[in-house]
């Protein structure tokens, strides 16, 4: 769908839809529901509703570990609203028994609401599995959509063999597409196979009605694609030629994370995709072209460059972006160093005092599982054998031990890559080997890697700028990008070149490398540019502020009125905040709802901490699992907080 207002500045809000608590709603949010947050939307002066990935991610909460690039979750269907529901009343009965059993909670229990979901989708389907099969418009929607029977047989194979990942299944590892024809049309896999294809026809009913409606509103529908498959995908399962899955991408260390992040997906071959014509991506942007007229681009910086890490690789420490700064040993040896000292580089070397010191009782068993001692010096390198953090963890070795070693494997300043090649580690000048050298050293191999990285960025940066101008043709769409992170100088140009409004983050937006590390002016955002204060994978703007570092710069940069900054951001004090903000020249002013509530003295939460969606690095039942205390139809109702938020967010 075309986005309607390219060029104005608008103010939208910012909801996962499992979240939406509608009067006489399900225990969790369903697409229906985005209907009634799209009008609360509209009462607080809102042009643009944005919503988290609604692609189906099986057992896993998180909305950026799909399934399948293209079907929706079965989880937002509301059941009671399927044309074949009349015949299966129990089903509805005992899905709305479960909902009663709720506890009053601002989370839901992921697993439990979805196993209750797919147990009623699946008594509805049974009871009319005859007349759907014989449904044309169902045969119309999967002759419409190819990647719906890849799904369904997916789907059914992994149910088959117990839900286990496809690498783990016995067979069917590696089909070609005429194989997955076949499969498909086994009459004994009909049934379960339609079930799959039947839940994603209604779910796209119910989620495009639903989208129609916001639009019909005269507001915007901002979707998320997340860059990244799941290894355990469809789309991964049948597109093997798409993905290098010898690599996983993550992201390196930051002020967050001292060893990065493995997110544990495969990252794509550009080439491979590029030969095809770039069909897997442009049939993702025209699926998403079904329901939205923008959206986020996550992770942006990943079609320029990704971080990589191996296979054995448990944190993000030692990776590398692809493409990416490589030096060959011939280069190394013109620059002074020659075959030891590249060994020295890029293998740890360990002595024997330092091993016996920190792994104490195991230091022996710790030496001959991991370990091969140098000669007769005291001093250790890995086995060959070690290829990553995973290996030190499969020796069963005590905690001390393990965590020593990893320390020590990942200490290094060149990472070998394939023959003779090596790439720079991200803290390469905190690792050891580097202390060692000398002045005339580091300077030959900082200025040897310093042109190696001005040639890797213009390579990023041509491919940036074709495979975003891909993207952005492929559709009318308004494309937004989440450019946070290490981001070379060519993201923001390109971005510019196209268009693509990038995203400010107040809390993040400093001169890092200048004394003090003050915020920069709202000025400096730019009108291309989609300002918001918080973030699913950052606390609320109430909870940093309360809980993290910077709320008085923060204060002195865009709010002076509430200098000196207090330590509990009132209702008030929020509206504050926001009215600031809103005022910068950003394209795009989002809010999550949560920030929206926290100016209400009556419907914030106890503590703002509790409101957060997710917490980077961490897998359990708080994230993912956010849901609004309050009904949608009840704050509507409140006309004074509407009133407030409207004029304070106005552009």
């Amino acid at each position: 769908m075309k986005y309607s207002a390219p060029r104005e500045r608008v103010f939208g809000v910012s909801v996962p839809i499992g979240s939406i608590k509608t009067a006489g709603g399900w225990w969790v949010g369903e697409y229906a529901d985005l209907v009634p947050f799209a009008r609360l939307c509209s009462a607080l002066g809102a042009r643009l509703v944005q919503i988290l990935p609604v692609n189906d991610t099986g057992s896993q909460s998180s909305p950026y570990s799909a399934l399948s690039a293209f079907a929706l979750h079965p989880l937002y269907v509301r059941v009671g609203d399927l044309p074949e529901s009349g015949r299966a009343p129990k089903a509805i009965a005992a899905l709305e028994a479960f909902a009663a059993e709720a506890e009053p909670s601002e989370r839901f229990p992921y697993g439990p609401c979805l196993d209750a979901k797919l147990s009623a989708l699946r008594a509805v389907y049974d009871e009319s599995r005859e007349a759907i099969a014989a449904d044309p418009a169902l045969a119309a929607f999967v002759a419409e959509r190819p990647w719906v029977k890849t799904y369904a047989v997916f789907k059914r194979l992994k149910s088959t063999y117990g839900e286990k990942a496809w690498r783990q299944w016995p067979e069917r590892r590696d089909p070609s597409k005429s194989e997955i024809e076949a499969l498909w049309n086994d009459p004994e896999a009909a049934a379960d196979q339609l079930f799959h294809a039947w839940t994603q026809m209604r779910a796209a009913e119910q989620f495009g009605a639903a989208a129609k409606a916001v639009v019909d509103m005269g507001l915007d529908l901002l979707g998320d694609i997340p860059i990244l498959m799941n290894d355990d995908s469809a789309d991964v399962w049948a597109d093997r030629p798409f993905f290098d899955s010898s690599l996983r991408a993550g992201a390196p260390p930051d002020m967050y994370s001292d060893a990065g992040q493995n997110w544990g997906f495969p990252i794509y071959d550009w080439v491979a995709m590029e030969r095809d014509g770039y069909s897997f991506w442009r049939a993702r942007i025209a699926e998403a072209d079904r329901y939205y007229s923008a959206y986020r681009i996550d992770h942006v910086l990943g079609f320029f460059r990704i971080w990589a890490l191996g296979e054995r690789d448990e944190t993000g420490r030692l990776g590398r972006f692809v493409p990416g700064a490589l030096v060959d040993q011939i280069e190394l040896a013109a620059a002074g160093f020659r075959e030891e000292r590249l060994r020295w580089l890029s293998e740890p070397h360990i002595g024997g005092a330092e091993l016996r010191a920190s792994a104490e009782a195991e230091a022996e068993s710790a030496a001959e599982r991991a370990l091969d001692r140098i000669g007769d010096e005291d001093l250790y390198l890995f086995k060959r054998s070690v290829q990553g953090e995973a290996d030190i963890s499969a020796m069963g070795l005590g905690d001390a031990a393990a965590a020593f070693l990893k320390e020590r494997w990942r200490d290094r300043a060149l990472l070998p890559v394939g023959s003779g090649r090596f790439a720079p580690t991200w803290l390469y000048r905190e690792s050891r080997a580097w202390g060692s050298l000398s002045d005339g050293e580091r300077n030959a191999l900082e200025a040897l890697l310093s042109g190696k990285e001005a040639s890797a960025e213009l390579d990023w940066e041509r491919r940036g700028h074709a495979l975003l101008s891909m993207l952005k043709s492929a559709s009318e769409m308004m494309p937004c990008a989440e450019d946070l992170g290490a981001v070379p100088d060519c993201v923001p140009r390109v971005l510019s070149a196209l268009g693509i409004p990038g995203l400010r983050v107040p809390r993040w937006m400093r001169r890092w490398n200048e004394s003090g590390q003050p915020f920069k002016a709202l000025s400096e955002y730019g009108a291309l540019s989609a300002c918001t204060p918080s973030v699913h994978d950052t606390s609320t703007l109430r909870g940093w502020w309360e809980y993290e570092d910077g709320r008085e710069a923060f204060a002195e940069a865009y709010c002076p009125e509430l200098v000196p900054a207090p330590e509990r951001l009132g209702p008030d004090d929020v509206l504050v905040v926001l009215r600031a903000l809103a005022k910068g020249p950003s394209l795009l002013f989002v809010i999550q709802v949560q920030d929206a509530l926290d100016a209400s003295g009556t419907y914030r939460s106890a503590d703002p901490r509790a409101d957060r969606i997710n917490v980077p690095g961490s897998v359990d039942d708080f994230n993912w699992t956010w849901r609004m205390r309050i009904s949608v139809e009840d704050l509507e109702s409140e006309f004074a907080w509407i009133a407030l938020v409207e004029d304070s967010c106005r552009r």
